[in-house]
């Protein structure tokens, strides 16, 4: 509609400006001592939408942190969108590799470079001025309600306690979720699934204390080398998972799917060069867009133990340790996996050590049917702005509360990210394209539109 546009593109550096000012916020939900910065974030979502139109806008407090809720309900009779995002970013380790103080944003080549420019905040606030939008040119067709939490990226420990307190306040015909990507602006997309998560911690115990290297090396198992000859037993010669049981409720993809997926763009040199690596990884006998897509993985997150300092010093350590997280495809249990990678690495602990490991969270994989009312709405709003159907794929990352909303609010999940995988999400230089954000304000309103026809 041209008064969309129009409205967007007088307003366009005011909107701008606000999500800078939320970039500069560091909401890191992971570290206690950003605590003050959540709720500082809260407080600025909360007047955001306000000002955009919201009716009632509502901080709820959780055990860990709150969750800003607000809604504009125009007539009960019409349907309902339920959108959901989450304001708390990543921690911005390692500094140095920033080029850029990751919370003081930069704009350099049309792009956008803070830590959560576009994982979430970037993608969340797209609906806040699309809701603006509407509200302002009189033409929204849809109640919209808003769901933004501050704990998504520790696992969402805290929503399913506030979901299911507050089923009537949630009611809703569909969730909207923009914390995806597309292939390229040039060729669009919209993920039809996500993958699940399973993250665990181990610790490897060996002496009572750190040893001198000298006097003790060669008598007594260094936890270090015990731990990384545990994390290489995870993967056989072809990169296939050793984990027992890993794969048995895996569901294959059909060979229509793999062949949809292979006519998607893809360009294995450009991936490589981006990536600054000479050749790719990854399990025999499927391609890359396949491996991260419709195959589960193991991957090491973190691995420390022993002396990390500046200089040197011969040391045989106490402990080691490793974070490790496990990303699952449909069918996959994020307990069953969570239980069988725990007692894998008890199981194989080196005579020596002892091995302890625990759960940090987990989430299930989710899959959007393509037949919906709201996958067909979201792939006609991206059409009538890209001039292109949309391509529809798998996408790597997880949600956790995908499963949590579908099974508690009986309600479908669409996904409209408008991200790009090389934004560096959860890395230094996390960037999002003002192109991308602005495209998405200007689909966003036709997601409405068509759903309400719909």
């Amino acid at each position: 509609m041209q008064a969309w546009k129009d409205y967007q593109e007088q307003n366009k550096e005011r909107f701008l400006n606000e999500l800078l000012e939320l970039l500069r916020i560091p909401s890191i939900s992971a570290k206690s001592e950003n605590k003050a910065d959540m709720i500082t974030c809260a407080e600025a979502v909360k007047q955001r939408l306000l000002e955009a139109g919201a009716d009632t806008v509502t901080i709820y407090e959780t055990a860990g942190h709150p969750i800003v809720y607000g809604e504009k309900i125009i007539d009960a009779a019409k349907p309902t969108v339920l959108m959901y995002g989450h304001y708390d970013v990543q921690p911005a380790d390692p500094l140095n590799l920033w080029n850029s103080p990751p919370f003081e944003p930069v704009i350099k080549d049309g792009k956008i470079f803070a830590r959560g420019a576009c994982d979430d905040k970037g993608q969340f606030y797209m609906h806040v001025k699309a809701l603006e939008t509407m509200v302002k040119t009189n033409s929204l067709t849809t109640n919209i309600k808003f769901c933004i939490e501050g704990e998504e990226e520790v696992g969402s420990p805290n929503l399913a306690t506030f979901v299911k307190a507050n089923k009537e306040l949630l009611k809703a015909d569909v969730v909207l979720i923009s914390d995806t990507a597309m292939i390229s602006m040039e060729n669009p997309s919209i993920d039809i699934g996500v993958r699940g998560l399973s993250y665990i911690e181990v610790e490897v115990t060996g002496p009572n204390r750190d040893l001198h290297s000298g006097v003790y090396g060669g008598a007594v198992a260094n936890p270090i080398t015990m731990l990384a000859k545990m994390i290489a037993s995870c993967h056989d010669e072809n990169n296939h998972i050793t984990i027992p049981g890993f794969y048995d409720d895996v569901v294959e993809a059909s060979e229509a799917e793999r062949k949809l997926m292979a006519a998607a763009p893809y360009d294995e040199k450009e991936y490589s060069t981006d990536l600054g690596v000479e050749k790719l990884w990854g399990e025999k006998g499927f391609t890359t867009n396949e491996r991260t897509g419709i195959r589960p993985t193991l991957e090491l997150n973190g691995i420390w133990g022993g002396y990390t300092g500046e200089g040197a010093k011969t040391v045989l350590p106490s402990k080691a340790f490793a974070k490790i997280s496990a990303r699952l495809v449909p069918n996959q249990s994020s307990e069953v996996i969570t239980e069988k990678l725990l007692n894998y690495f008890k199981s194989i602990a080196p005579a020596g050590v002892t091995v302890n490991a625990h759960e940090h969270h987990g989430g299930e994989p989710y899959m959007t049917p393509v037949d919906s009312k709201a996958y067909k709405a979201a792939a006609a709003a991206i059409k009538d702005t890209f001039a292109k159907d949309p391509i529809p794929v798998r996408g790597g990352g997880s949600i956790p509360i995908c499963a949590l909303f579908e099974k508690e609010l009986g309600i479908k999940i669409v996904f409209m990210g408008f991200g790009l995988d090389s934004d560096n999400l959860h890395s230094p230089n996390e960037k999002y394209d003002i192109f991308n954000f602005y495209k998405g304000i200007e689909t966003i309103p036709y997601f409405h539109k068509h759903f309400s026809e719909a």
